[in-house]
């Protein structure tokens, strides 16, 4: 089970994501997954988020971050150890730079990549980020079971400017 915090970010500048003729919604959802909120992944959720803008704005579509802040054991599901006002800021941070409309959702979970996998809608798109390496890390076999899950992925390479 997880405890969903989730704030919307309305960029003035960035133009209004179409709507469907019966009110249901923009047409298309461009998730940016967040699975390691620590310091030295911004970069590359920075980088994810760019990407993800930029498809936004040439498909008339909205953004979402969808993040999964880990709570250990030991303490509450309800209580992070880091409080999730910090954590909406510092992803607040990182988006405000992009003309697109942004939501964040942050979930306090126990298994990040689980509840990743759980919030997603079926056959999403999906944009993660990170380096690229030339052995499989965590992140390439994450994006390859959101893959198998009927995902698709773009992968944003945080060691190039985009």
């Amino acid at each position: 089970m997880a405890v969903v915090f989730r704030t919307q970010v309305r960029e003035h500048r960035g133009p209004p994501v179409e709507q469907f003729p019966w009110g249901r919604g923009p047409r298309l959802n461009v998730h940016v997954v967040c699975t390691n909120l620590e310091r030295a992944n911004l970069k590359s959720i920075g980088a994810a988020h760019r990407l993800a803008g930029k498809l936004a704005r040439n498909l008339g579509a909205r953004v979402t971050v969808l993040a999964a802040q880990v709570v250990p054991y030991p303490l509450p599901l309800e209580r992070p150890p880091v409080p999730i006002e910090f954590t909406e800021r510092a992803l607040l941070r990182m988006v405000c730079d992009e003309e697109v409309e942004t939501a964040i959702e942050v979930r306090l979970c126990r298994d990040s990549e689980e509840t990743i996998r759980e919030a997603l809608p079926p056959g999403s798109v999906v944009v993660m980020g990170g380096r690229r390496r030339w052995w499989p890390i965590r992140e390439w076999i994450f994006a390859w079971r959101l893959r198998r899950d009927g995902h698709h992925v773009i992968y944003a390479d945080s060691s190039h400017s985009l």
